[in-house]
C-alpha cells in the first residue's frame, strides 16, 4: 500500500511539475507582453483551490492531466485593455511558444547536471556536460521525428504510442537519482515537442494559425478559427482515448 502510495505521489508530483512550468511559459511571457490573464490553473475539471490575485485567479483543479492559462481576448475578440487578440502577432507568437520551449530548455538543464553528477565529477570540464545535455536532446528529437514520420508512413501503428497511463508505468518503475531525471528529460521534451505540432488545439496549431494570418494580413473569421479549433480538439481527445485504452490493456 504504501509503495503505491509512492508511486501515485510520483507520478502526480512529475506530471505536475511538467505542466506547471508549461502553463508559467504562457503566463510569464503574456506577463512580459501586457497580456491579461484572467485565469492560471493546473489540471480540468472541478476547482479544489483557488486564490484570486490583483487580476489572474490561480486555480487547482480536480483532473491533473493538464492545465490552461486563459487569456482576455484568446477565445474570441476583446477590446478590452491587455486583450491577446490586440497584441502584435510576434507576441502572440511568443506567448504560445513559451509552454513548450520551457520544457525543452528545462530538459536541456536536466541532461547537463546529470553529465556533470555522473559523467565529469573528475574531470570538471563543464564543455562535456554541455555537449552531453545538447547530444541526448537533439538525439531525442531526431528520434521523436521519425516516429512521427513512421506513423504517418504506416511503419510504425498509433497503438505502438504511449499516453498518461502508460508512462504512469514507467514512471512508477523507475529507481535511482539518474533514471528518474532522466525520464523527467524525456517527458518533458515529449510534452514540449508534441505541443509544437501544427495540430488544431496544441500550441502549434494556433501557431500555425497566426502565421496564416500574418501572411494574409488579417485574422480568420472567429467561425473559422473555432471550428478548426474544434477538430483539433476532438481529434486528440479521440486519439488520447484510444491510446489510454490500449495502456490499460498492456498494463493488465
Amino acid at each position: 500500500m504504501i509503495t503505491f502510495i509512492i508511486s501515485v505521489l510520483k507520478i502526480v508530483g512529475l506530471l505536475g511539475f511538467l505542466i506547471f512550468i508549461h502553463e508559467g511559459g504562457h503566463f510569464i511571457v503574456a506577463k512580459l507582453c501586457k497580456v491579461k490573464v484572467n485565469e492560471f490553473a493546473i489540471g480540468f475539471g472541478p476547482t479544489i483551490l483557488k486564490k484570486q490575485g490583483k487580476e489572474t485567479k490561480y486555480a487547482l483543479r480536480l483532473i491533473p492531466l493538464g492545465g490552461f492559462v486563459s487569456m482576455e481576448g484568446e477565445e474570441e475578440a476583446s477590446d478590452e485593455e491587455g486583450s491577446f487578440s490586440k497584441a502584435s502577432i510576434p507576441k502572440r507568437i511568443a506567448i504560445v511558444v513559451a509552454g513548450a520551449l520551457v520544457n525543452i530548455i528545462f530538459a536541456i538543464i536536466l541532461y547537463f547536471i546529470l553529465g556533470i553528477i555522473f559523467g565529469i565529477q573528475s574531470t570538471g570540464d563543464l564543455q562535456k556536460s554541455i555537449n552531453f545535455a545538447f547530444e541526448k536532446t537533439g538525439t531525442f528529437v531526431g528520434s521523436t521525428f521519425e516516429g512521427i514520420g513512421k506513423l504517418f508512413t504506416g511503419q510504425i501503428g498509433i497503438d505502438q504510442m504511449t499516453g498518461p497511463v502508460g508512462i504512469s508505468g514507467i514512471v512508477a518503475q523507475s529507481s535511482g537519482v539518474f533514471e528518474f531525471f532522466n525520464l523527467l528529460a524525456i517527458i518533458s521534451l515529449s510534452l514540449g515537442i508534441t505541443n509544437l505540432l501544427p495540430i488544431p488545439a496544441l500550441d502549434g496549431g494556433k501557431i500555425l494559425i497566426l502565421i496564416i494570418e500574418a501572411i494574409r494580413r488579417k485574422p480568420l473569421k472567429q467561425e473559422t478559427e473555432v471550428k478548426i479549433q474544434l477538430v483539433g480538439f476532438v481529434f486528440l481527445i479521440t486519439l488520447a482515448i484510444f491510446i489510454t485504452y490500449k495502456d490499460i490493456v498492456k498494463l493488465m
